[in-house]
């Protein structure tokens, strides 16, 4: 068992978690409450549109984006009464009933959300529909019992079992959390009957038609953290806020009973994030680059695709050959590059370009610490090796959105480019821009307005280039220096 502290720092805005392991930080979580986290909520929502060549449809459930749901997400069982129905959503498409047999436009459904949105996609939907305690997580409408994977005791599943399985019928399937390994009957009893109660006020809601907001909505960023953590044996939990504090205390003691002895009021009057230098940490995280203790770095590039992680050796020359010190390097970036993933919440493909290696055991052991320093990771994860190009692809599950994303935004300069036009170009610019505009139109002089580095050069560095224009177009050009231009920005006006 993994030990940590929870810092939850919390404003009326906003509310970060920060999650630290050996004394250093491993997760931040974000939550705004503009922006709060759709995943878990539940939805009676309209069918607006079906795309049968898509095998999908679009949902409205009163957000900015329609939401999408797929066929695959559908469970067929609730909506037809075929006996030949397919209701396995791992199931591979061609096995999936057709999207317009399944739903129709106009149609209202409960739908929940598994993905928030994401840049400029909407939410993921599904009609398989589960509400999450501590311990269990009721299935609606499913009469089974299913055990984490994570508990590997065989005895232990079947004692967890025989205690959850005369609280389904029909109507109720319970999923048991690795969180449930070791809990009492008692625990498990009252998780049910929880759960029985949040799904009879669900179903309230449905019958009122409740479609302007959630029929049922998950827990706030600081309850599901605690609600939701495990593999790890919290041994502090620090709470800037005295309110927050106190309704973390009655949760605990009513859901979490051996929560409260770990759980702290921080009083202090320096910020509880700076005190932790969890702040620094966020800001190094935002970086591209992340320097390795023995000098080599990492070289991490986010895209709508996929991420990018690229190791270099840098100023680490090794003590020994080239292979031990490529090695050495490689077996310390696998450390850094799983925290990364966490901390930074990387999810989809991602490529990981280790230094070359030649000798297959060195890769094995790579791959190998590799999977070693992501077992720590609650997110599900999947490794697929070296490939033929020497590159490790793997898959790390995407939720919500990563830190970079939330905390940053497109940069109005380079418009997300990444990089701007140097000087010299812009220059170069401005004089196509005056040939092209003396040619369509009449003027007697021409002034061109641009940056202090732009007017600079063309004042010092461009000075025969733009006099030589001058005698080419007969004409005066004065450049003016302005202030608020970005280095790209330019305008040539005639007078």
């Amino acid at each position: 068992m993994i030990s940590g502290e929870l810092l939850i720092n919390v404003t009326p805005s906003e509310t970060r978690v920060a999650l630290i392991e050996n004394g250093m930080l491993q997760e931040v979580h974000v939550e705004r409450e503009a922006k709060r986290g759709l995943v878990g909520n539940i939805y009676l929502g309209k069918i607006i549109r079906v795309l049968p060549g898509m095998q999908a449809a679009f949902v409205d459930i009163n957000l900015d984006k329609a939401a999408f749901l797929h066929a695959s997400d559908i469970n067929s069982k609730l909506l037809l009464n075929s006996s030949e129905q397919n209701t396995d959503n791992n199931a591979n498409h061609e096995h999936v009933p057709d999207i317009q047999t399944l739903v129709h436009q106009g149609q209202h459904l409960m739908v929940q959300v598994v993905k928030d949105p994401l840049g400029t996609k909407g939410a993921r939907l599904t009609t398989d529909l589960t509400l999450p305690s501590r311990y269990l997580v009721l299935m609606p409408n499913t009469g089974r019992v299913g055990i984490s994977q994570r508990i590997d005791d065989v005895a232990e599943r079947e004692r967890l079992k025989k205690i959850v399985a005369p609280y389904c019928d029909g109507n109720h399937g319970f999923i048991v959390r690795t969180a449930a390994e070791g809990a009492g009957e008692v625990e498990l009893k009252h998780d049910a009957e929880f759960l029985r109660r949040v799904w009879a006020k669900v179903q309230e809601r449905k019958q009122r038609k409740q479609t302007s907001s959630p029929i049922y909505q998950d827990l706030s960023l600081a309850f599901r953290m605690l609600r939701d953590f495990v593999g790890i044996e919290l041994e502090r939990i620090r709470v800037d806020s005295k309110l927050t504090f106190e309704q973390l205390r009655e949760f605990t003691a009513e859901f979490i009973p051996e929560l409260p002895a770990v759980l702290e009021y921080y009083p202090g009057e320096r910020p509880i994030f700076d005190m932790f230098d969890v702040e620094a940490e966020i800001q190094r995280a935002l970086h591209r680059k992340i320097v390795l203790k023995s000098g080599g770095y990492l070289i991490i590039d986010q895209t709508e695709a996929m991420t990018t992680v690229d190791i270099n050796t840098g100023a680490f020359v090794g003590h020994r050959n080239l292979e031990e010190t490529i090695f050495n390097t490689n077996i310390e970036a696998t450390q850094s590059v799983a925290r990364q993933l966490r901390l930074r919440n990387l999810g989809g493909i991602i490529i990981i370009d280790f230094i070359d290696m030649i000798n297959e055991d060195h890769k094995k052991r790579v791959l190998h610490s590799l999977e070693t320093a992501l077992a720590k990771d609650n997110v599900k994860f999947n490794i697929h090796g070296f490939s033929p190009l020497g590159l490790v692809e793997m898959t790390r599950k995407r939720t919500r959105e990563s830190l970079e994303h939330i905390l940053c935004g497109e940069c109005p300069t380079c418009s997300g480019r990444g990089y701007l036009k140097t000087v010299e170009t812009v220059c170069f610019a401005i004089l196509r821009e005056i040939v092209r505009v003396n040619r369509a139109h009449d003027a007697d002089k021409f002034i061109v307005y641009a940056s202090i580095a732009v007017s600079e050069s063309l004042i010092n560095d461009e000075f025969h280039n733009l006099a030589e224009l001058e005698v080419f177009i007969g004409k005066q050009i004065k450049v003016q220096t302005e202030a608020m231009y970005n280095q790209e920005q330019f305008d040539v006006v005639m007078m």
